[in-house]
């Protein structure tokens, strides 16, 4: 694929990810124009300030929820990353419709826009709360996931194709409980909803390179799931404020004990790569299905889950994953 040749536009580019995409996307691939698609326009102002000025960058303020401002983004666009959503589970239990206009209807005009765009590749961000939702922020991403994959069926006599990456925990994201517990520490008290919790945890890069590399290699329908190494609460808290007191407070509506990257069900359509897994699609109708001869398939029962995983973070690990947050925490006191 030959990076230099596209025109890629991210909806969320002012979000956690997309800053970072686009940084990495830059520097490294030298990309034919950038479109940052995004409802903010202070944030867009920022992110100019911040250095992110190049020519081939462009900025749309545009919602999602706004199809036509999609299609008129979309224009000449080569490769869309949809990033947008609305991501705090609190705030999506108590703005539900919000929630569903934003991630699945907002999902639903990406698709659209992008099929009439004539756009080659779309790749969508999931989440790990996809997976058994407990919580509609949950819900709301596994009905996208279901848009992207079977959007397919509509594009398959064109050159749109569609995917998903899922994956956990992003350290230091915006609503990442690493800034909370930051924050907590000056106090000497951390709180920790339930001692039993354990989460998957990457990276904004290495989030950014996996979606870089699904980009390159995606022919559409799949859903793709990063290995990743699991942590235990108790062990970030201890990371981040080793003196600190840890005061339980209880688990909170919506929130799960441990989290699932792949369940039992679709473990019998995925396969096993050194790095990842790939979820293909669950009725063969069209393509997605070259992995077959790529990667293994799972054992049946298979479960990917961050309690029962066999790669673990421990305290000094964590605490050199979460550094760099910690720095420009304590620059931006």
């Amino acid at each position: 694929m030959n990076w230099q040749d596209q025109t890629i536009l991210v909806t969320g580019g002012t979000g956690s990810f997309g800053k970072k995409f686009i940084e990495i996307i830059q520097r490294d691939f030298h990309l034919k124009k950038v479109i940052v698609f995004s409802r903010d326009e202070l944030k867009q102002h920022e992110m100019r300030m911040a250095g992110f000025d190049q020519p081939n960058m462009r900025y749309f303020i545009g919602d999602v929820r706004d199809r036509e401002r999609l299609r008129r983004a979309m224009h000449g666009v080569d490769i869309v990353v949809h990033a947008a959503a609305l991501k705090q589970v609190p705030a999506c239990e108590y703005n539900p419709m919000e929630a569903i206009k934003t991630n699945i209807l907002g999902s639903s005009n990406v698709i659209e826009a992008a099929l009439d765009a004539g756009v080659k590749k779309v790749l969508a961000l999931s989440t790990d709360k996809a997976v058994n939702p407990v919580n509609l922020y949950g819900a709301t991403k596994l009905a996208a996931e279901k848009l992207f994959v079977q959007s397919n069926a509509y594009a398959a006599g064109t050159a749109t194709r569609f995917s998903c990456t899922r994956y956990g925990n992003v350290v230091g994201s915006r609503g990442s409980v690493v800034p909370v517990f930051l924050k907590q520490r000056e106090s000497g008290r951390v709180t920790v909803t339930d001692p039993r919790m354990t989460r998957f945890w990457l990276s904004l890069e290495q989030g950014v390179r996996f979606v870089i590399r699904c980009i390159e290699q995606m022919e559409g329908g799949e859903v793709f799931v990063p290995k990743l190494p699991s942590t235990k609460v108790t062990d970030l808290a201890k990371a981040i404020a080793p003196d600190a007191e840890i005061e339980v407070i209880g688990i909170r509506p919506g929130e799960k004990l441990h989290e699932v990257l792949v369940n039992e069900d679709e473990a019998r359509h995925t396969v096993e790569l050194d790095d990842m897994y790939v979820i293909q699609p669950a009725q063969a109708m069209w393509f997605g299905y070259a992995w077959q001869s790529k990667g293994k398939p799972l054992p049946d029962g298979f479960r990917y889950a961050s309690n029962t995983n066999t790669e673990w973070l421990d305290v000094e690990e964590i605490k050199a994953m979460i550094r760099p947050i910690e720095e420009a925490y304590l620059q931006g006191k």
